[in-house]
């Protein structure tokens, strides 16, 4: 009994041992089989050519896998890999081991399976940044052992499983950047390692998380960019002691900010821009010793800054002064703070690298102090009540990387110690009243990707050395307009290829433009208009030309209008109105798809507009204006044609956002009888105006498609003729003006439907008969039919024959007579057809007759 025991104890141990290794074998191979499955399913995954089932023995040295010392798999890191597919072929139930899975900047799609939650020993699991969505499954509750969880950046939707709780292990949680919607916040709770919480950037509604109250570990919270409202609830500042980030932005909490965020001891970041907040800044925030950031933005906050700081700075509260030092990014624009900035208030912040005070109603001088804040990277003081001049200490902000003074009301000139800023990247003086020369120093500026100036009093030439601001190709945008310099444009000016913004208007420059303009082939934006220009302009442009807004109005240039421009197929600008043009129409302009503006008024260009056998000339078409020349022959029918622009409005273009770099596009047309200059014009303005020209002939019915019209000016020309009654489906046409021509016949009737007109003229023709009645035509006075002896009716005179009617009673008699007209039409042919039909059938039998005979 006893040797048959031993032999069974003996048998069964052998078994044993010959079962491990195949265990342990047959795991790994299981492991491997669900890779490669899933690699199959995966696109751009050449590099993974190591997972194969031929190389099972080498499993732990395939790409981005890591085994554990019992062969099976720990890790999958698979980061920023370049992966496209999705997570429906990996069988997470093969891996049994896994503690870490990373797929973090790929492009995964599809949802997050449900068996995921069999991946039980999960410690690290990262999603984030991919293209994720559906919801977020109940089985990641399952994953008990997990330490670290990021969903960031994808497009889960629903809200957010309250199974997460089970998570007891998590500090690292993040969500955000998601659309994830409220959840029942009563039953998130049981997370007591929690330390890292991300929530931002969802859809999360109603006010502040409870359950976030309950995580007393937490140094991290992030609730930005959702709809949360109410007010911050004081026990966050007793309950959430630990807390060294928080960011709460881009919401809607409102009231006044605690004075117990001094019980928040180790904050570092203070986020709670884009909200409601109002009231005063607290004066205990500067006791938090340990701030570094605090961002306040784009609320509602007014009054000075804090006293408290400026006490501490005075050195009556020695541990608000210690605080302060620590302070690296301040940003207090957007609210409505005033008062002056002392100079003691900014002397001790030898960390702040941003400061950003702009947008509110700051006033006094710009304190001489600020220089010492050697560590200084972004200053914007721009749109307050800032007055003097730039303190010359500016130069010794040598870490500067942007300074932005505009929108205030500083005078004097600039420093030459500007110079020594030769970091900058962006130097914004717009808007003020500086005056004086642009000191040569600017040219040490060789880092300069921005410079504007415009809206100044700047005068004289401009100094040699900017060309300099080129050297190191990096100079962008550059504007000089709206100032008084003088002088001619440097040839250098070329040397700074990398422009793709120039504006030099309303100026008082001479001479020739620089040919080489044209060859900057990224050049986008160049505007010159308003100055003494002369010669031609330039005639360069290359195949590829970058050119968008090309604007030469109000110069005296001469020669022709460039054929090269038609290489430019992104210009949407061309205005070259108020010169000495001596050429004709350009009509090999009409292959521009994207021009949206063309102004060549008051030039001498002359001869007929040609046909062209090209179709779908000028589609983009929105603001034509020819006005003022010599041009004859008959209004362009073959034009009208194509311009599917101005035959619809429902146009989609949308104004442009105002930001860094912002130029606004604008142009001169004449409406209602008066000059202007229009800005936003590529997606509100329409107008055509032909005026003061040398056409003839009859006005085409086609012009009538031209819906979108909202000025049209005919006048001054030799046209004749009626006016076509197709005019009145202009419905949104606001000027008309058909004045000084030759036009006879009646106004017709189709006019009076047009509620937008505002302005009508048509003084000084040969028209006749009655005036129509109508909602607009009874707000015109005798000038707009002046010159039209036989036209009566209101308001020329009481009435139209010996009846006055009444708009009303004008209508209906009106239709009437279009009714009786159409009846009499109607008899008219009924007479005729039968008439018609007795005359052929006797015509019929004589012919009969006389064959027969």
């Amino acid at each position: 009994m006893t040797t048959s025991r031993s032999t069974f104890l003996y048998i069964l141990l052998v078994l044993l041992l010959f079962s491990l290794p195949f265990t342990i074998t047959s795991s790994a191979t299981t492991e491997a089989e669900a890779l490669v499955k899933w690699k199959m399913n995966l696109s751009s995954a050449s590099f993974l050519d190591s997972w194969s089932i031929l190389n099972l023995e080498n499993l732990c040295n395939w790409t981005s896998i890591v085994c554990n010392a019992g062969g099976t798999i720990s890790e999958i890191n698979l980061s920023d890999a370049g992966l496209s597919g999705t997570l429906d072929q990996l069988d997470f139930t093969s891996f049994l081991s896994l503690t870490s899975f990373c797929l973090n900047g790929n492009n995964f799609r599809g949802s997050i399976p449900s068996n995921i939650g069999n991946a039980s020993m999960l410690t690290f699991l990262d999603l984030s940044n991919n293209i994720l969505e559906g919801v977020i499954p109940e089985e990641i509750g399952k994953l008990t052992q997990l330490e670290y969880l990021s969903f960031y950046h994808n497009e889960i939707i629903g809200v957010i499983p309250y199974q997460i709780s089970n998570l007891q292990k998590v500090w690292h949680l993040d969500l955000g950047s998601n659309f994830l919607e409220t959840p029942d916040w009563s039953k998130l709770r049981n997370m007591p390692m929690l330390t890292y919480l991300s929530f931002g950037f969802n859809q999360l509604r109603l006010e502040f998380p409870e359950f976030v109250l309950h995580c007393h570990n937490l140094t991290y919270l992030d609730l930005s960019i959702n709809h949360l409202n109410g007010s911050i609830p004081e026990t966050l500042f007793t309950n959430l002691d630990k807390l060294e980030q928080l960011n709460l932005s881009s919401n809607s909490f409102q009231g006044s900010l605690s004075p117990n965020f001094t019980k928040l001891t180790k904050l570092k970041e203070l986020q709670l821009g884009s909200n409601m907040f109002s009231g005063l800044i607290p004066v205990e925030i500067s006791l938090i010793s340990s701030l570094e950031v605090v961002v306040l933005f784009n609320n509602s906050l007014q009054g000075k800054i804090p006293s408290s700081i400026e006490n501490a700075l005075q050195g009556s509260l020695p541990i608000s002064l210690s605080a302060l030092t620590k302070i690296s990014d301040l940003s207090l624009s957007d609210n409505f703070l005033s008062g002056e900035v002392q100079s003691y208030l900014i002397t001790n912040w030898t960390e702040l690298a941003s400061l950003q005070l702009q947008y509110n109603s700051f006033s006094g001088k710009i304190p001489p102090e600020i220089s010492q804040l050697k560590n200084l990277v972004y200053l914007y003081l721009n749109r307050n009540n800032f007055t003097g001049s730039i303190p010359y200490q500016i130069g010794k902000l040598q870490n500067l990387l942007e300074l932005d003074v505009s929108d205030n009301r500083l005078s004097g000139t600039i420093p030459p110690t500007i110079g020594n800023l030769t970091n900058i990247r962006a130097l914004y003086l717009f808007r003020n009243n500086i005056s004086g020369t642009i000191p040569s120093e600017i040219g040490k500026l060789t880092s300069l990707q921005t410079l504007d100036l415009n809206t100044n009093r700047f005068s004289g030439e401009l100094p040699d050395s900017i060309s300099n601001l080129g050297s190191l190709k990096l100079l962008e945008f550059l504007s000089l307009s709206n100032n008084q310099f003088s002088g001619v444009i440097p040839l250098s000016i070329c040397n700074s290829t990398s422009l793709q913004t120039l504006v030099f208007t309303r100026n008082n420059f001479r001479g020739e433009i620089p040919q080489c303009l044209g060859n900057i082939s990224g050049l986008s934006i160049l505007d010159m208009r308003y100055n003494n220009l002369s010669g031609i302009l330039p005639t360069s442009f290359d195949i590829g030309c970058s050119l968008r807004t090309f604007n030469f109005h109000g110069n005296e240039l001469q020669g022709k209008i460039p054929r090269s421009l038609a290489n430019c197929k992104e210009l949407q600008i061309l205005d070259l109105g108020d010169n000495h043009l001596n050429d004709t129409f350009p009509m090999w302009l009409g292959t521009l798809s994207m021009l949206q503006v063309l102004s060549l008024r008051l030039n001498k260009l002359h001869g007929p507009i040609r046909t062209s056998r090209i179709g779908n000339m000028f589609p983009g078409l929105r603001i034509l204006d020819l006005s003022r020349n010599a041009f004859t022959g008959n209004l362009p029918t073959s034009l009208f044609q194509h311009l599917k622009a101005m035959k619809t409005t429902n146009q989609t273009t949308k104004a442009p956002i105002e930001g860094s770099n912002y130029y606004q596009d604008s142009v001169v047309v004449v409406m209602k009888g008066h000059i202007f200059e229009v800005v936003r014009i590529l997606y509100l303005y329409t107008s055509m105006d032909l005026s003061s020209n040398k056409f003839e002939g009859l006005i085409p019915s086609i012009m009538g498609d031209l819906i979108a019209l909202r000025v049209l000016n005919l006048s001054n020309n030799g046209l004749q003729g009626h006016i076509p009654p197709s005019l009145g489906n202009l419905a949104v046409v606001e000027s008309f003006d058909l004045s000084f021509n030759h036009l006879s016949g009646e106004i017709p009737e189709q006019l009076a439907s047009i509620t937008s007109l505002a302005v009508l003229n048509l003084s000084y023709n040969h028209l006749e008969g009655c005036i129509p009645q109508g909602p607009q035509f009874a707000t015109f006075q005798n000038n707009s039919y002046e010159g039209n002896d036989g036209l009566h009716g209101f308001p020329v005179s009481k009435g139209c024959g010996n009846d006055q009617v009444s708009e009303t009673n004008y209508t209906i008699s009106a239709l009437d007579e279009q009714e009786s007209n159409s009846d009499f039409l109607n008899d008219f042919w009924k007479a005729a057809l039968m008439g018609y039909g007795s005359g052929l059938c006797i015509g019929l039998s004589i012919i009969y007759f006389m064959i027969s005979t």
